[in-house]
């Protein structure tokens, strides 16, 4: 019978594991769910019902789905609150909207809050349609208690978890410390959400109870928080004194009245039960912050007296905005008082705000001290933009952007006395932005400029991409530096004289996370990766500042791709420490003593305050900088420091302080000498070991044959990758084939290559597949001699000493592909491949089953069924068969053959023998190279149809050419299609596959209850377990012996025939399920299963599948390895453990069938059996947010409710008790990829190297590439 719920509230029960804070905890209420109703409970979302003692939870149409508890006003349970939750899942299927747990500040009517989950294997903290936060892995199991705590103070939300009856954690497992602080609401308990796909959630709760964890006394806690800001102080004056010694004068006189206020708290601290002084803590606190500034004032650093900035009028303040029209109106939304307060958005540069007025001067503050004065030194005489300032060595002059010339914007510069104004850049175009400028060494200047005429590629605007160039002082002899498809950001230069800057990239890569910071010699050579390279995180660092006499370290702003508009937090990196992810991170200030987790999270920092913009390093530790300290803050200038101190220099009421420079001469870098040679349309490029660095971790000596080379055709003005499709999930841009260069038995390679072109190499196996995809790329300036070590090698290393094989003669000529460099076209490329092996038969006519053949014959480009945009038919036909690493991949390095074209089931089926086809070697390289590629339909932007009409892109092609012509020195049109060598299509038609003999074997095949009786005759036992670890076992079945046929006389594939005779000489024992990631970890805890994108856009891990649950199936790990985990597991148990071969493996799967597959013999039949390609991979809900692409793989018309590899064990077995045979992942055997018919003895099997066979396939694979006989 339903019951009603009741609210006990209690005075003194604490739940066991619960721990008070300081033993100053007191009870609000607590629940045991057995009670009659009380009206403070409301439920949103979902069912929910109270039966046997629970509250039980199941998923329902709304999002969110929660129980909250109303008590009182929100204020009262929003902060300094503990809510403890006993939780037990009854059945549960991994999805989106599968989620459980515990929740706090839940809006009464919405239920929007702040949540601790059970989530995707992971315990995630998460605020409700705003971001997902920390998370860590935590499997859970139906059927089974845990315990739930969420904690929320000033500092952020803790959360852990664990399982009823094991200790609880002794510290929290989750923590989030950039949540608003402002958000109020009550306490709830979380059940599944609604929402598309077919998760399962399921939940009961038993008990909870809400917490006060702060003491009662609120000056007890505000004179613990003064504390320690007083302990920051100390640090402080403790480093300076250590520092500098007599140069901080007045340092010991400092630490002794720091050490005065510190007893003059602890005497403050009122006693337990007794009130306390407010007025005498207010007077200490100012006292403490009056110190504060005096003490820190003083530091030797300070010592200039003028300081530099921009004074802009604050849009907040003003009665009437400007206003916003055209284009600029659809983005600047993200983030609108920073872009209206000159702050472009993140995904653009200058071009959008000159449209914009500003009321701003650049001024000089004198002293640089609290009370200071604000001088002009320059405003412009039009309502127009001032900013990038960019101060000279000697501190007598400094450039600035501003509008000029043709109303766009130009390099200013102007003298530190506020005289002798001119405009740098020559302003010759009229269609043409340049800003963003910095001083060189030897005199020449930086800057960027839009006279690339690309456009930002996920935006089919005019936002006009900006790339550096160089120029003399006077604005002559202007030369392009940087050929990139994105923006160039915040120029500024190394101690060495290196140029330091961000450059935003997306090939095949989630484009919200990809900004990386690089460096390059001043005239353009010797451009490479100085952070963030494979890290989706950060997602942006602007105005990244070398760190004074520290050549490792600088400091930058991170930020997001959305949201805040350059502006965010101030982090401080060390590259000798790491260059990838939060790696090389020394902290985040403020942040002392505090680890800062790489999160992948779009709107990186909105929420995250103090916010900070425009860092000037005075040291590692001391910094200058624009500061906004909370929300409601104006836009200052402060000096900070590593030890989370903060001193106000200057604010003015209505304005926005930006860009402190201090006004005096800095140490001018050394020149390097020009490397380029002017004269050369060439370079050469030097590596020295290919098989150095992680990009082919573990691939054996020998295998690269050769490099690929190929280049980028980047978007026009007026279109985009994501509206003009290049293909059906990418690739952003139009790829260009250059041809091949030979890698040396050493894996040493040296080749020249065009100069002023942006190129990616991919090596080769001896097939011409790519074994790594390099999704970047790099660009040589003329006559420059570019060396690198490896593959995705660390910068951290150099190159060996050793002599190199390819260093021995000269440097070796591109060998072209298939005549010249072009865009790589389908209807060019590869419909020839189609026309001569496969509309013979795939010509639109009736299949012989009655169903309908897919068409291969050549035809317009025109919409499809899963396809909005207009593909070629035959493009659209097989692209349905092709795994690639899509329009925006995982950041993060790939996994070595992550994307071979092995790995695609249209390459499996046409290497199998498809219907008696084989392909000559020109027709595998075509579709091999369109596959590595990314798959692309056009090979140039004037064919897509939605392009090919539109009068702006021509203009803006032809004033490409222009300008790259002038300014780069290349007069190709990358839009033209030269003349090649017409493929032989004359049509191949293989004669139909004969029937072979069908071989017999003795007792074959035989039902289930004689599988069963056989295996239960085979031994003592037919199940076993083997201790891997405590708590991790391998459960093992009894296979007996016997014999069957392998292989299917009447195949369809080549490779299957004939079918032969096998026999299995003895019983053997099998592992029951796959190998799963908790077992592997065990062998290899740095081994990671790693994830799945799911397709189009990324904005978060959310939109990446986990395949590094400990329950799933371990997946990418090579041959190698997993003859590597047997040999483990041998020494482990002392047992004898190998892969199995291909007979084995065959026998134990059939099981006594004769049938294609174990289960039932028809796909239709998979769903309970096996984790196959079918119509869950086609649940938009699961595979794509908020995008309008459609999933077009090729599935079966089935629903296994799996969409990648789910936990070992969730189908049923076959008759000797295997799981998951097929599909779910594929499976390794010792034997050779050889033909049939099979032999146990064939050397082959033994030899080393050469290809193995894989059995079983996987979830990506439909259920014709899973039979028992079907081999890989």
């Amino acid at each position: 019978m339903r019951r009603i719920l009741a609210v006990i509230l209690t005075a003194g029960a604490v739940l066991p594991g619960l721990a008070r804070a300081s033993g100053q905890g007191r009870d609000l209420f607590s629940c045991d769910f057995n009670q009659p109703a009380a009206k403070e409970w409301k439920f949103v979302g979902g069912q929910w019902a109270v039966q046997d003692g629970c509250l039980k939870s199941d998923r329902g149409p709304g999002d969110p789905n929660k129980a909250i508890l109303v008590l009182g006003p929100a204020e009262a349970v929003s902060a300094d609150v503990l809510l403890t939750a006993k939780i037990r899942i009854d059945a549960w299927r991994e999805g989106d909207w599968a989620r459980a747990g515990i929740g706090l500040c839940a809006d009464a009517a919405s239920g929007r809050g702040l949540n601790l989950l059970f989530h995707k294997g992971r315990l995630n903290l998460m605020r409700d349609f705003i971001a997902w936060g920390p998370g860590c892995d935590f499997e859970v199991h139906p059927g089974r208690w845990y315990w739930m705590k969420l904690l929320k103070t000033s500092q952020g939300l803790s959360g852990k978890a664990w399982l009823e009856g094991e200790s609880e954690p002794a510290d929290w497992q989750v923590t989030w410390d950039e949540i608003d602080p402002g958000v109020k609401g009550y306490p709830a308990l979380v059940g599944g959400s609604g929402g598309a796909g077919s998760d399962v959630a399921r939940v009961s709760f038993s008990r909870c109870e809400l917490q006060r964890v702060l003491p009662s006394d609120p000056l007890a806690w505000r004179a613990t928080r003064q504390e320690a800001s007083l302990r920051s102080l100390r640090l402080a004056v403790e480093d300076l004194v250590r520092t500098f010694a007599g140069r901080y004068a007045r340092g010991r006189e400092y630490l002794a009245r720091i050490e005065e206020l510190e007893k003059a708290f602890v005497a403050a601290r009122p006693a337990a039960g007794q009130a306390g002084d407010s007025g005498r803590l207010d007077a200490l606190a100012a006292a403490v912050e009056a110190l504060r500034a005096e003490a820190l004032l003083a530091n030797p650093l300070l010592d200039f007296d003028k300081l530099l900035l921009v004074k802009r009028r604050d849009a907040r303040t003003m009665k009437v905005r400007p206003q916003v029209r055209g284009e600029a109106a659809s983005f600047y939304g993200n983030d609108a008082i920073g872009f209206l307060n000159g702050l472009p958005i993140n995904f653009q540069g200058n071009s959008y705000l000159r449209e914009l007025p500003f009321d701003n001067e650049i001024a000089v503050l004198s002293p640089v001290r609290p009370g200071g004065k604000l001088t002009r030194l320059y405003r412009p005489e039009r309502d127009v933009y001032v900013g990038n300032l960019n101060l000279h060595f000697d501190a007598d002059r400094l450039m600035f952007s501003s509008v000029g010339s043709h109303d766009r914007w130009q390099v200013f510069e102007i003298g530190a006395d506020g005289r002798g104004l001119r405009q740098v850049t020559p302003g010759l175009e009229n269609d043409v932005d340049n800003y963003d400028s910095c001083y060189l060494p030897d005199g020449r200047v930086l800057f960027a400029s839009s006279a690339c005429f690309q456009s930002v590629p996920c935006e089919r605007r005019l936002d006009e991409v900006a790339n550096f160039c160089v120029m003399n002082a006077d604005g002559t002899g202007i030369r392009r530096l940087c050929f990139d498809q994105d923006h160039n950001f915040c120029p500024t230069l190394l101690a060495d004289g290196r140029v330091l800057y961000t450059r935003w990239e997306y090939t095949d890569i989630a484009h919200a996370f990809s900004a990386r910071l690089m460096t390059m010699n001043p005239d353009g050579t010797l451009q490479r990766a100085h952070y963030a390279s494979s890290s989706h995180w950060p997602n942006r660092i602007f105005y990244a500042r070398a760190i004074p006499g520290r050549p490792n370290m600088f400091v930058g702003i991170v930020t997001g791709h959305h949201g805040t508009a350059r502006a965010g937090e101030l982090v401080l990196f060390d590259v000798a420490l790491g260059r990838t992810q939060a790696d090389g991170v020394v902290q985040r200030i403020p942040g002392w003593g505090r680890k800062v987790q790489p999160k992948m999270v779009d709107n990186l920092v909105d929420r995250s305050w103090p916010k900070f913009l425009h860092p000037h390093p005075l040291s590692d530790k001391y910094f200058l900088v624009s500061c906004q300290p909370a929300a409601g803050s104006r836009w200052g200038i402060y000096l900070v420091d590593v030890f989370d101190n903060s001193v106000l220099l200057c604010e003015e009421d209505g304005c926005v302080l930006f860009e402190p420079v201090p006004l005096r001469s800095a140490p001018r870098p050394p020149v390097i000498p020009d490397r380029v040679n002017l004269a050369s349309r060439k370079a050469s490029v030097y590596l020295s070991d290919i098989y150095a660095g992680e990009g082919l971790r573990g691939v054996p000596r020998g295998t690269v044959t050769k490099l690929r080379l190929f280049t980028y055709h980047f978007n026009f003005f007026g279109t985009s990758g994501i509206e003009d499709y290049i293909g059906m999930d990418g690739p952003w841009d139009v790829r260009r084939v250059l041809g091949t260069v030979p890698v040396a038995e050493d894996g040493s390679a040296w080749f020249e290559v065009p100069a002023n072109m942006p190129i990616a190499v991919q090596p080769l196996d001896a097939e011409g597949k790519a074994l790594q995809l390099m999704r970047s790329w790099f660009t040589a300036m003329p006559g420059e001699a570019v060396s690198c070590v490896g593959c995705h090698e660390s910068v951290n290393s150099g190159p060996p000493s050793r002599p190199t094989v390819a260093l021995a003669g000269g440097p070796a000529q591109i060998q072209p592909w298939r005549g010249p460099a072009r865009g790589f076209s389908w209807d060019r490329e590869v419909q020839p491949v189609l026309d001569k092996y496969c509309v013979g038969c795939h010509n639109g006519w009736a299949a012989s089953s009655g169903g309908a053949e897919p068409d291969l014959r050549q035809a317009a480009a025109r919409s499809l069924p899963l396809s909005p945009a207009p593909f070629p038919p035959s493009f659209y036909a097989l692209r349905r068969f092709v795994r690639s690493p899509g329009l925006e991949g995982d950041p993060q390095l790939l996994p070595v053959a992550d994307y071979h074209a092995d790995a695609n089931p249209l390459v499996q089926m046409l290497r199998k023998g498809h219907r008696g086809v084989q392909l000559n070697e020109e027709a595998w390289d075509r579709i091999v190279t369109w596959l590595d590629m990314n798959a692309p339909a056009y090979g140039t932007w004037m064919e897509v149809p939605t392009v090919s009409g539109n009068p702006k892109v021509r203009a803006c092609r032809d004033r490409r050419m222009d300008l790259v012509r002038r300014y780069g020195g290349i007069a190709e049109d990358y839009e033209a299609i030269p003349d090649t060598p017409r493929p032989d299509v004359t049509p191949v038609v293989p004669p139909p596959l004969p029937a072979g003999p069908v071989p017999t074997a003795a007792d074959w095949p035989f039902p289930a209850d004689q599988a069963r009786r056989r295996q239960a005759e085979a031994g003592e036992r037919t199940a076993m377990s083997v201790e891997l670890a405590p708590g991790v076992k391998m459960d093992l079945v009894l296979i007996p012996a016997g014999e069957m046929v392998m292989g299917e006389a009447s195949s369809a594939y080549a490779d299957e025939r004939p079918a032969c005779r096998a026999r299995i000489e003895r019983a053997f024992w099998m592992g029951a399920t796959e190998v799963t990631n908790e077992q592997y970890a065990l062998f290899d805890a740095e081994h990671s299963s790693g994830v799945e994108p799911k397709l189009w856009l990324k904005w978060s891990r959310d939109d990446f599948f986990n395949l590094d649950r400990p329950g799933q199936p371990v997946c990418r790990v090579s041959w190698q390895e997993a003859r590597a985990f047997c040999d483990w597991l041998s020494a482990k148990t002392g047992k004898r453990f190998s892969l199995p071969s291909e007979a084995q493996w065959e026998w134990a799967c059939r099981a006594g069938s004769a049938e294609r597959w174990s289960f039932p013999n028809s796909p239709a039949a998979s769903a309970s059996f096996a984790n196959l390609a079918d119509s869950a991979m086609l649940d938009l809900g699961r595979l794509a947010r908020l995008e309008k692409v459609r999933p077009f793989m090729a599935v079966d018309p089935v629903d296994d409710k799996s969409t990648v590899s789910a936990p070992v064990g969730s189908y049923q077995p076959n008759r000797w008790g295997l799981y998951d045979m097929h599909g779910n992942v594929a499976e390794w055997t010792s034997s050779a990829y050889v033909p049939y018919p099979f032999s146990p003895g064939d050397p082959r099997h033994a030899a080393a190297g050469g290809r193995r066979s894989v059995r079983g396939g996987s979830w990506y694979d439909r259920a014709d590439l899973t039979r028992c006989q079907d081999a890989k």
